[in-house]
């Protein structure tokens, strides 16, 4: 590899000039280019099938749904109050008479035909939509239910049929419990358009928009490409942008969900809506409109909203196939207890049947719990924009890693520095420091921020002059101090030190330090790790997971980082066209993959991934190859995808057992299977029973909302648990 940060020959200056592409937006032009003079830069509802939302009434939006069950589940609850209890069949199983009143009798068939009517309408509407698609499911279920409580209540009530029939209270609860399992359904998918629509109003009302020597301020979508606005203590960045003055600590918690704040100064990017917490900045804005980052999030939360899963369809198939469980028990129960001579009882019976096995509980099991846990991802930083993909999450075992950007931070940084002769180590960084401190090439900055932490005084340069292919030089106290690879010491006429090549076997990349044409030292840079990525595989292993990282950058430098992080496999030298091929090698394997990129150069292997998880939202890349975003940069919150996956998929289970093995079990005990010993379920029994299904379904999915999906929390409850032994791992 090449020593010189001005020589873009050596792999190890094309992996720092990739790194300033991914990471800091760097012009294309440094992967090609040579010399710090090359790099100086001028200043700068799903719930249902879409059957059941006609059968919600047509209405587009979820917002209106949650307002519309909200009201009409308020007033039938109101007007099923006196419906229930002034029923004479309720009255009888609670043990109390109704007062000798004339025409009480009648209160409860009016009031009871009016919820059939006004309460029962979104599920007779979804009824007829189903049996004109002819795909039965929940919707028929349901107006199946009380249209027949409906219809045998009044030949009870007219004495046309048995007054055992008379089940007003039971069509009253059930329109209820109907109503109110929609409204929280409904108002759990309107919860993530309103988390959307909160991000939104995050944008302030003003921007402060700097014409000349003037402030101006406008409203934020005045705002054009370039403009420059301030942004003061405490306020809001009106839109994406570049700060190009100022230093603050911003807080971006709700683009990526991390409570802290983030140091951000001239150069780095900020995202419209974040707050700059302490100082005021100056931000060039880059992006506007829909081209913002909160766009682009806004984009995929709602792609997520109308995306379907293999669970949900499952559901609605499940459901299909209970309406003929159900039609073909009711035909059954009529024919076997009329067979026995009982045609009230196979009146009862039949009726009890088709009641009870309204599904509702499980129409509730699958959407509400993915609906839930796409909000909480949101919440989260975690951005899904394909469903699918977070089943998919809990049954991989191969999480692949590019390297640059994602385990590393995409930037050089000073490793290590050594001095010679009577000069010492921060003596040579601090000569170094200055010499480059006009120079704006990523490895000058890594230099001049390497003495700053190590809280080095930097003197004053003069005469500063950047060679293309050799290096920087400059005049401080009195010397003439040289930094730069090979070039520079031909030029010079001088030796490296004997001990960097140590340095460059680990694919470290080499600068020497020279007063006046004489070596007093070298610096090493590497791509730095992120401390997260070493937390992160050290998670993925604790749960069996083979963590693999792909990069283009030479076979020296992926297995030095790969040795620091304990990573199982490594694909070095790959060009990004070919990462794909890669992803598919690991997948003929047996493998499901999961690809972490920064969703730029990955483009082909998030594509070709079980699961594609970009890095940094809002990309055009990311948004068009990935399944899911992450919002922060942080390796670990491929964890909390994972944590997510894994406890929905558990609350998917428990509902969908609680709410299918419910109308399994109880339509044949309606249906009087266990009539020969003496137990018949009761019509009222079963109603009351079918409403509490409802009731712990909702309640379950609502668990979900305990999940705390920051990345440290989630990597931190993997290695508190019980360790899990790791796979032996093929070299």
């Amino acid at each position: 590899m090449s020593d010189s940060h001005h020589d873009h020959s050596g792999h190890g200056a094309r992996e720092l000039a990739h790194a300033g592409q991914a990471s800091s937006g760097d012009h294309p032009g440094h992967a090609d280019q040579a010399g710090h003079a090359d790099h100086q830069h001028p200043a700068g509802g799903v719930g249902h099938s879409h059957e059941d939302h006609a059968g919600h009434g047509g209405h587009a939006g979820h917002g209106d749904h949650v307002g519309q069950f909200r009201r009409l589940f308020w007033i039938m609850l109101a007007i099923s109050i006196p419906t229930v209890l002034l029923s004479e069949m309720f009255a009888g199983i609670l043990g109390y008479s109704l007062p000798d009143v004339p025409g009480i009798a009648w209160v409860s068939p009016v009031l009871g035909t009016v919820m059939y009517v006004w309460g029962g309408k979104p599920f007779l509407t979804g009824a007829v939509s189903e049996i004109r698609a002819l795909k039965p499911g929940m919707m028929l279920l349901i107006g199946l239910a009380i249209t027949v409580a409906f219809f045998a209540s009044w030949g009870a009530s007219l004495g046309v049929i048995a007054h055992h029939l008379d089940f007003w209270w039971e069509l009253a609860l059930l329109v209820v419990i109907m109503l109110l399992g929609h409204w929280i359904e409904m108002r759990s998918l309107a919860q993530t358009s309103s988390a959307l629509e909160s991000l939104a109003a995050l944008l302030p009302d003003e921007a402060e928009r700097i014409d000349g020597d003037s402030v101006t301020t406008v409203p934020p979508s005045a705002l054009v490409v370039s403009d420059v606005v301030i942004v003061r203590p405490g306020g809001r960045i009106p839109a994406d942008g570049t700060v190009i003055d100022g230093t603050a600590d911003v807080d971006e918690s709700m683009i990526t969900g991390e409570s802290q704040p983030v140091r951000r100064q001239p150069g780095d990017n900020v995202v419209a809506g974040t707050v700059a917490t302490d100082t005021a900045i100056r931000v060039q804005v880059t992006a506007i409109g829909d081209d913002t980052a909160l766009a682009g999030i806004q984009r995929l939360v709602m792609a997520a909203q109308s995306s379907s899963t293999h669970a949900q369809r499952l559901a609605d198939k499940a459901a299909a196939w209970l309406f003929w469980f159900a039609l073909v028990a009711a035909v059954i129960t009529f024919a076997t207890w009329s067979l026995l001579g009982v045609p009230e009882d196979a009146l009862i019976r039949t009726i009890t049947v088709l009641v009870i096995a309204c599904p509702h509980a499980l129409g509730l099991a699958i959407p509400l719990v993915v609906s839930i846990a796409t909000e909480r991802a949101a919440k989260g930083g975690v951005l899904i924009k394909d469903r699918m993909a977070l089943e998919t999450m809990r049954r991989i075992d191969t999480v692949l890693f590019d390297k640059t950007g994602t385990l590393t931070k995409g930037e050089p940084a000073v490793t290590r520095v050594a001095s010679v002769q009577q000069h010492h180590d921060d003596e040579v960084l601090a000569l170094a420091a200055a010499a480059e401190a006009d120079s704006e090439h990523p490895l000058a900055r890594a230099i001049v921020a390497a003495a700053h932490r190590r809280g080095i005084t930097v003197p004053k340069a003069t005469g500063f002059k950047a060679s293309t292919a050799v290096g920087v030089s400059a005049t401080v106290e009195g010397a003439r101090i040289s930094v730069g690879g090979p070039g520079m010491l031909d030029a010079s006429g001088a030796d490296e030190l004997p001990l960097v090549e140590a340095w460059r076997a680990e694919g470290e990349i080499i600068l020497h330090v020279l007063a006046d044409s004489t070596v007093i030292g070298a610096i090493g840079l590497a791509d730095e790790v992120r401390e997260e990525s070493r937390q992160a595989v050290e998670a993925l292993h604790a749960l069996n997971i083979r963590v693999v990282m792909i990069t283009g950058d030479a076979e020296a430098v992926a297995q030095s980082v790969a040795s620091d992080l304990g990573i199982d496999q490594v694909f070095a030298g790959v060009k990004p066209a070919d990462k794909g091929e890669k992803v598919a090698e690991l997948q003929q394997q047996g493998r499901r993959v999961v690809m972490v990129g920064d969703g730029v150069n990955d483009a082909p292997a998030l594509a070709q991934a079980d699961v594609g998880l970009a890095i940094g939202a809002g990309t055009d890349v990311a948004i068009a190859s990935a399944e899911v975003i992450l919002a922060s940069d942080d390796p670990r919150s491929v964890l909390s995808v994972i944590e997510l996956s894994r406890a929905s998929y558990r609350k998917m289970k428990q509902n969908l057992w609680w709410a299918a093995g419910y109308n399994l079990l109880s339509v044949p005990l309606a249906a009087g299977i266990l009539a020969p010993v003496g137990f018949v379920l009761p019509m009222a029994v079963g109603a009351m029973l079918m409403s509490v299904s409802t009731v712990v379904v909702a309640l379950n999915a609502q668990l979900l909302r305990r999940l705390d999906l920051r990345p440290e929390a989630s990597t931190q409850a993997v290695l508190s648990s019980a360790p899990v032994q790791r796979e032996q791992v093929p070299a």
